[in-house]
């Protein structure tokens, strides 16, 4: 009987073990996989030229850790740091300008620029804090019609825009690098009876915002600059940083990726080497949309 009653004690408590074991938000890994912890990822960070960090855009963990990356990059390089990201487009950056520097209301700015649905919950406070501090902030991307055209028409279609709209974009001719990662992902994506074309024109779009994004770093970046984008966008040290890298060669570079996994205690093998450091999130995490 006492055997029996030991044995129940010690299924109990390994039991309640289990039920309390620790519930981690996200879990910090270098490039091989190692797990590393924040102050090691922004000593490395802090000593980069340019920082990318490839989110998942409805991650909620994504967009805290972005804005502790950028808050303390901002402790460090004060003013010589900069931020871009996707989020924003090149012809919004008047009115984005406008906004920081106190010219406009919040209200103005939100009906004017074509911000992201999300914006108020995820990308707001980067921006607000940008405003406090009197940190320069780029809009970096496409405007969205010009992709539009290029998914129609292809690189051609470019030809077309005046003098004054090509300022929004990256220098023709682009000079196309081909991302087998984007066409295999487009490839996945095509609906029955879709045609190479397609997918290839959906790439090139892909790849006039990359370079678009390239080229607005490689125009204001001062000392520092980090830069907030799908990882998609970044990740391989590929998409902006291949055009980067032709607009501005020899610029120190590190990569943050944002992953889901069913389980953080390691990282998956498939996602290993495509970033310098890796914010993995569990695939239960809530989402913002």
């Amino acid at each position: 009987m006492m055997k029996i009653g030991v044995i129940i004690f010690w299924f109990c408590l390994t039991a309640g073990l289990v039920v309390a074991q620790e519930k981690r938000a996200y879990t910090l890994f270098d490039a091989d996989g190692q797990e590393t912890d924040y102050a090691h990822m922004m000593s490395v960070l802090g000593e980069q030229q340019v920082v990318f960090i490839g989110e998942i855009h409805n991650c909620p963990i994504a967009h805290w850790m972005e804005y502790e990356i950028v808050r303390d990059l901002y402790a460090l390089h004060k003013d010589r740091l900069m931020i871009g990201a996707e989020m924003f487009e090149r012809d919004d950056q008047l009115v984005l300008d406008e906004y920081l520097s106190g010219l406009i209301t919040a209200e103005r700015f939100t009906k004017e620029a074509k911000l992201w649905p999300n914006y108020p919950t995820d990308y707001k406070k980067i921006v607000e804090f940008a405003k406090t501090n009197r940190i320069p902030f780029v809009a970096t991307n496409v405007p969205r019609r010009y992709a539009a055209m290029v998914s129609r028409g292809g690189f051609g279609a470019l030809e077309q825009l005046s003098e004054e709209a090509k300022n929004y974009i990256a220098p023709l001719p682009l000079n196309y690098v081909r991302n087998e990662g984007v066409e295999t992902y487009f490839r996945s994506m095509e609906m029955p009876g879709a045609k190479k074309e397609d997918t290839e024109k959906l790439a090139k779009a892909q790849a006039l915002k990359d370079a678009t994004m390239g080229w607005s770093i490689a125009q204001n970046i001062g000392s520092y600059f980090v830069h907030l984008n799908g990882s998609f966008h970044s990740a391989n040290q590929a998409g902006i940083i291949t055009y980067l890298n032709r607009y501005r060669p020899g610029l120190k570079i590190a990569t943050v990726e944002v992953v889901r996994q069913e389980k953080t205690d390691k990282l998956d093998k498939d996602v290993m080497r495509k970033a310098d450091f890796y914010i993995c999130v569990p695939t239960d995490m809530t989402t913002t949309y």
